[in-house]
């Protein structure tokens, strides 16, 4: 089953879809809002964009449990 939407930001009453988003720690498969972050969904952090990338598109990532 694909997983279009972040799970965490539904939890927050937020349908968002998932996207690669950049922090400090690097790469990560989390949702925006408003142009903002709102959720980090993987658990993983990718030092590349493209390693997060590929993982958002293949779902070789693991979602987080808790914020």
């Amino acid at each position: 089953m694909e997983i279009n939407h972040g799970l965490l930001a539904n939890e927050c009453g937020k349908q968002l879809t998932l996207q690669v988003m950049k922090s400090a720690r690097g790469y990560y498969i989390g949702t925006s809002e408003d142009g903002m972050p709102f959720s980090r969904e993987s658990a993983e952090y990718y030092s590349m964009q493209s390693e997060a990338s590929d993982a958002l598109r293949d779902g070789s990532w693991t979602q987080r449990e808790s914020p």
